[in-house]
């Protein structure tokens, strides 16, 4: 048996240089909740994380040769259709004669179009009320009373440059990124 002097050396020397057996348990009891901690977070901070067909539509590219001038097409990015028109001469006319002053969503051709490429307008083609499709780009829509687009849900009217002109939506259908990869390709997104 160890007499009461042993015992308190060895207690001494375990809290002087070495580990005690209540540190390490300690030590691995933390580590052991962080790595708990980290396989709960994971999953939760990765379905945060865009699905695989929302990724692959991040951007698109569209040829637009075969788009005569006064001619538009939907297409769809992002799950919205997308309104790209090829202006005419006097279309481009008309949009550049209306005082930016007078609209609602001040904006002109050019601040909605590329530099050198006036003719082509880019819109997301929902409505900026409620989020209808307006019509207007296929051929033998109703264009509305100023030859652009028409809201059929709630009677909303765009200018040949997509402005909001007439009607309850507060702002001009909305330009996405996009940038012309050659004459004939333009990539949205």
């Amino acid at each position: 048996m160890a007499t009461v002097e042993q015992a308190e050396s060895m207690t001494e020397t375990t809290e002087e240089g070495g580990v005690r057996r209540r540190d390490f348990i300690h030590i691995a009891a933390v580590s052991w909740a962080g790595v708990g901690a980290a396989a709960v977070a994971l999953p939760l901070v990765n379905q945060m994380n865009p699905s695989a067909d929302v990724r692959a539509l991040a951007s698109i590219e569209v040829d637009v040769a075969s788009i005569e001038p006064g001619m538009a097409i939907k297409t769809s990015w992002r799950k919205q259709p997308v309104f790209i028109r090829n202006l005419t001469a006097d279309e481009v006319s008309e949009a550049n004669k209306v005082p930016v002053s007078t609209l609602r969503d001040p904006q002109s051709l050019a601040d909605r179009t590329k530099p050198g490429k006036e003719n082509w307008l880019v819109t997301l083609g929902v409505c900026t009320h409620l989020g209808c499709v307006p019509l207007g780009a296929a051929a033998g829509e109703v264009r509305g009373d100023y030859g652009g687009y028409f809201c059929p849900c709630h009677g909303s009217h765009y200018d040949t440059a997509a402005r909001i002109r007439k009607g309850p939506a507060p702002t001009n259908l909305e330009v996405p990124n996009y940038e012309f990869l050659s004459d004939t390709v333009v990539k949205i997104g």
